[in-house]
């Protein structure tokens, strides 16, 4: 935090009114796209500045200290390989997320055709994709809780199906009733004692 001492203090409105104490610190040119650029993780310089375009690159490097001078962003160096240095927004820049959905339900009477000068990015559109889905419902972590929640096992539902009555026993004829094996009545001297009287 350094390099950001001696940098002159912010501008201000003066007035003691809330709405102006927040554009003291977010009502800089290119400062609420940043967040938006921010919001979906951390960001290196340069994937800022092709994420930004029209945005040079003084204005932008004046604007990321100045949101860290405020405590809406934080620098830091990635860990090997990477040893890149990203910028990310802190818990009090990420409260903006519901100001910029608010401003961009706003401004969509502003759209109209794209002109043939307007940018457009992918994930511009992610905003307005989470204000669709909030609509309906669904929070903003919905889709990950989802995915998570796919794969999870599920215990299995109770059955409702009558379970069959047990089979019936019936006694066995003396047709059918299994004879004793040779080995049981060489085991067995009563068993071979009965047997030799009844045949006499």
């Amino acid at each position: 935090m350094s390099r950001l001492r001696g940098m002159p203090p912010r501008r201000s409105y003066d007035q003691y009114c809330s709405a102006a104490r927040a554009l003291d610190v977010v009502g800089d040119r290119w400062t609420l796209l940043i967040v938006r650029e921010l919001l979906a993780g951390p960001r290196r310089y340069t994937d800022l500045h092709a994420d930004l375009p029209g945005v040079s690159t003084d204005v932008l490097a004046s604007r990321l200290r100045d949101m860290e001078r405020d405590g809406l962003a934080t620098r830091r160096r990635l860990p090997p390989p990477g040893a890149a240095y990203v910028y990310e927004l802190t818990a009090r820049g990420g409260e903006l997320l519901p100001v910029l959905q608010a401003l961009g339900a706003w401004g969509q009477a502003e759209l109209g055709d794209r002109r043939p000068t307007d940018a457009v990015r992918a994930h511009w559109f992610a905003l307005p994709l989470l204000r669709a889905l909030e609509g309906r419902g669904s929070s903003k972590y919905a889709w990950t809780r989802a995915a998570s929640t796919s794969t999870r096992a599920r215990p299995a539902a109770p059955s409702t199906a009558t379970a069959p009555p047990p089979p019936t026993r019936t006694p066995s004829s003396p047709s059918t009733r299994p004879r004793a094996s040779p080995s049981a009545e060489a085991t067995c001297p009563s068993r071979r004692r009965s047997g030799t009287a009844a045949s006499r």
